[in-house]
């Protein structure tokens, strides 16, 4: 099956299903030298993994991870390397009911109907686990990043209509591991949890925002037509389960300014060049111009409900679909390392790109 794999020259590729023996990740072109620690990607897995709180799926999975090649005397030796995740706690029976129907809003009809096949056991390659596998392979992303000093950092900005409107800037983000919701704002973070649980007893779900800087990156990372940076974080974060809206620097509050107000000045400072406003969000004509790269990623509520919802099977007719198995009330909490994954490995890539043809970088 197409589009298993990420990246150009930081590549990767994960397999599995959620409801399968195990999920995976291979990485090709991860640099010779780079120090790898074990704990760091188990601290970035436990961060994503189900049952970590009471506002999160309950499914019970340690989530550890198994180097299998790639990696000798705790550095990358250059070749490909293999992660593996297995899956403890699988409950196939708790999708038995929907095996020829259609859930609403699922992945199930497109999924026949591409292949004429698929796999029901929690949505099969279609579930939000093997994000487990990119978020392996993003922790291994930041390693390399941690080299040239690029730091990456998602939070909680906003759930349902409980929003933060206080600029990253003004945030303390090291405070976001300090509750389940991931928010760096421990008044706001309260309202959110309780909001999340007030959902969850209706046996319904919620949407929200998870916002991301990337600070110390580079000037010079992307690509001037199709694979400008911006591009390629949005196509990361959108090939993110439930991830339905991607904006950066000014983004859609652009619309209501005039070119006189967006513009960035130019200054140098220290030998640096800097801009005085950053309504670009580090990015220019699809290149990082040395800038706090930041974005918004929009996620849906989980379409997986308690309520009985119409809908129909794979012979067109109509049935009932009842929820059942075990479902996040929201996906935000758990959503911020994959977002942080995703945004490392399109960063690795692109310093990689970009020291094919600078290698002072």
């Amino acid at each position: 099956m197409a589009g298993n794999s990420f990246g150009q020259v930081f590549r990767i590729t994960t397999f599995g299903e959620s409801h399968g023996k195990a999920i995976g990740v291979t990485i090709d072109g991860c640099p010779p030298g780079i120090e790898i620690d074990i704990e760091d990607i188990q601290k970035d897995m436990d961060r994503r993994k189900p049952g970590q709180s009471a506002i999160v799926t309950q499914r019970k999975e340690g989530d550890t991870v198994e180097i299998l090649s790639g990696v000798f005397e705790g550095k990358s030796t250059g070749t490909p390397i293999a992660l593996l995740i297995r899956n403890k706690d699988a409950r196939s029976k708790d999708y038995s009911h929907i095996a020829t129907k259609f859930r609403p809003s699922h992945a199930d009809y497109t999924y026949q109907a591409k292949y004429g096949i698929r796999d029901y056991r929690g949505g099969g390659r279609s579930s939000a686990r093997e994000t487990a596998a990119r978020v392996a392979a993003g922790a291994i992303a930041k390693m390399l990043l941690q080299q040239k000093g690029i730091s990456v950092d998602a939070w909680v900005n906003q759930v349902g209509p409980i929003k933060l409107d206080t600029s990253y800037r003004e945030l303390d983000l090291s405070l976001r591991e300090s509750n389940p919701v991931r928010c760096p704002h421990s008044a706001k973070a309260k309202e959110m949890e309780t909001l999340i649980r007030e959902v969850r007893k209706e046996g319904d779900t919620i949407g929200g925002v998870v916002s991301c800087v990337v600070r110390h990156c580079p000037p010079g990372l992307g690509e001037p037509a199709f694979d400008k940076l911006h591009a390629d974080l949005a196509k990361a974060m959108l090939s993110i389960n439930a991830c339905k809206g991607f904006e950066y620097g000014s983004g859609f509050g652009s619309v209501e300014m005039r070119g006189s107000q967006h513009n960035d000045a130019f200054y140098q400072e220290d030998g640096k060049v800097q801009t005085k406003t950053n309504y670009s969000g580090g990015i220019q004509g699809g290149i990082s111009n040395g800038m706090d790269i930041y974005f918004n990623c929009a996620f849906k509520p989980v379409a997986t409900i308690v309520a009985d919802q119409e809908s129909i099977d794979e012979a067109g007719k109509e049935t009932t679909v009842k929820g059942k198995g075990r479902h996040d009330p929201c996906v935000v909490p758990r959503a911020v390392p994959i977002v942080e994954a995703m945004t490392a490995l399109v960063l690795a890539d692109h310093l990689l790109r970009q020291n094919a043809i600078n290698p002072g970088l």
